[in-house]
């Protein structure tokens, strides 16, 4: 079938509300695995997944960093009472101005995002304003509403002091948590909803499949000859957005951004274009670094690469085109090895809208770590996309998976247990 007319509800199962972890297990790493080898599958603890990987083998891990992406602001009143006026939630999307993640997370004194913006009805004009403390000392944090892109706000802050963005939200914003959890952030979750390898502020949810490894597994992988590397991909919050329309062709992605060091693509080219990916955010970096270099070859063989890796961003349907050419993965990375060499690029960033379903080739993952996923999500796509590849000699059917992790008390989505999927 063409992926766009694959039928979301045929990507449907019955997760009872009791099978979603609300909290993570004590100590990361005593969570289960399910391990799928070639239609088999088995079960073990995840701090021996080691031992389930081949030597040699590159890994690679999303680094990005939740950052505290809610604010609140209450409404002045109209009268002079002591009673707030309506509670105003406003949701960090991503940076507008400047775009640059680290860039805008420098900011002194202004600068704007792309936002969600709860109990807006409340909200039709004016500022919304916050004292907050910073080193005992008051800081006002101010919010205005100056234009709209799609459906987010476009929020202007400011605020007085020396203080950079940054230490703004870490002071007065809330983490967000997953919104199936049904309940409120609490202070364990600072820590338990952050990978231990977290660096580079800029995700509104975490990638999940990392929050199993502990400094102890990680330096198991190391003694077992697993070479490790890291990307970055900020996950949005369109991670959560369920498919509405009947047909994924009428699903619109969320565009995420990510980074990419130029000895990551070397580290690659080193392993064959070939690794194991920590989570869905690393497959997609993964995979979309395989059509930006396919972008990359055709720009620079027609004279028309800028430099601006803007024009290697991944259109949502692109591996799906006839259009793109088909070239071996190792030419495409040493394509955009190339285009980072001749613009001088250490850091690759771009962005990406790639949809991986079912009947997608997979270039570069070989192998995948992931927890399970909700009903009828683009993530189930995914892995059903990776067990059942075009090809194949084996092809296994994603129900089998989640049939004997519900049959097998697993714990489900971002706090649940894991899976190591090899096809």
């Amino acid at each position: 079938m063409e992926p766009k007319h694959i039928h979301i509800r045929d990507y449907n199962y019955h997760l009872p509300d009791d099978r979603i972890a609300k909290y993570p297990l004590p100590q990361r790493d005593s969570s289960k695995l399910l391990i799928y080898r070639h239609g088999n599958i088995t079960q073990d603890v995840f701090r021996n997944i080691p031992d389930h990987l081949p030597k040699g083998a590159l890994m690679v891990f999303n680094n990005t960093k939740v950052i505290r992406a809610r604010l609140h602001f209450h409404k002045e009143t109209a009268t002079d009472t002591c009673q707030p006026g309506a509670l105003i939630e406003i949701f960090l999307l991503e940076p507008a101005l400047p775009a640059e993640y680290q860039e805008n997370f420098s900011c002194r004194g202004k600068c704007q995002w792309y936002c969600l913006v709860g109990n807006s009805k409340k909200w039709k004009q004016g500022l919304l304003n916050r004292t907050l403390s910073i080193d005992g000392k008051d800081t006002i944090l101010s919010a205005e509403r100056i234009g709209t892109n799609g459906t987010s706000q476009v929020i202007q802050f400011t605020w007085n002091g020396d203080h950079i963005w940054s230490e703004i939200i870490e002071a007065c914003g809330e983490l967000p948590i997953p919104p199936y959890l049904n309940r409120k952030t609490e202070a364990s979750d600072l820590q338990t909803y952050q990978t231990v390898y977290s660096k580079i502020k800029g995700s509104v949810a975490a990638p999940t499949a990392g929050l199993h490894f502990t400094p102890q597994v990680l330096a198991a992988l190391d003694a077992h000859d697993i070479e490790r590397e890291e990307v970055t991909l900020h996950v949005g919050a369109g991670t959560f957005k369920p498919v509405k329309s009947e047909e994924i062709g009428d699903h619109d992605m969320h565009t995420e951004h990510i980074a990419v060091q130029r000895e990551s693509v070397r580290k690659l080219l080193a392993h064959d274009a070939r690794a194991i990916a920590v989570g869905t955010t690393s497959v997609r970096t993964l995979e979309s670094l395989y059509y930006m270099g396919v972008t990359a070859r055709q720009l620079m063989l027609s004279g028309k690469a800028t430099g601006d890796a803007g024009e290697l961003h991944v259109p949502q349907w692109m591996p799906y085109s006839d259009g793109t050419p088909a070239i071996p993965a190792t030419e495409a990375l040493t394509s955009l090895l190339g285009y980072m060499d001749r613009f001088d690029l250490d850091v690759l960033q771009s962005s990406t809208r790639i949809i991986i379903a079912p009947g997608y080739d997979y270039k570069i993952v070989q192998m995948m770590v992931t927890n399970f996923h909700q009903p009828q999500s683009t993530l189930l796509l995914l892995v059903s996309a990776f067990i059942n590849q075009p090809g194949r000699d084996y092809s296994g059917d994603w129900h089998t998976i989640y049939d004997y992790a519900l049959a097998h008390d697993f714990r489900f989505l971002s706090y649940g247990d894991s899976s190591l999927l090899i096809p």
